[in-house]
């Protein structure tokens, strides 16, 4: 039975865990099908690539509270609007 495919918010959900290796063998077959296909969500991996080489690992400790429930939101909601 084939697997559902990705749409580009679910990508978006789903590309940190891509790159930090935590998907299972099932979604990085679809998340690689969608990247496969799908110019924009190639770029969107590319950018978040280059960001985090860019800007290293920051640790969740020094990230305040509030700015970080700030990010968090905007991160989950951008795509929505």
């Amino acid at each position: 039975m084939p697997f559902a495919e990705l749409n580009c918010q679910q990508l978006v959900e789903l590309v940190s865990d891509y790159l930090e290796g935590a998907l299972g063998p099932a979604d990085v077959a679809r998340f690689e099908g969608h990247i496969a296909a799908c110019e924009g969500c190639r770029e969107y991996l590319a950018q978040m690539r280059l960001t985090i080489q860019a800007l290293g690992r920051l640790p969740e400790e020094s990230i305040p509270p509030a700015a970080r429930e700030e990010l968090l939101t905007a991160f989950r909601t951008w795509r929505k609007s």
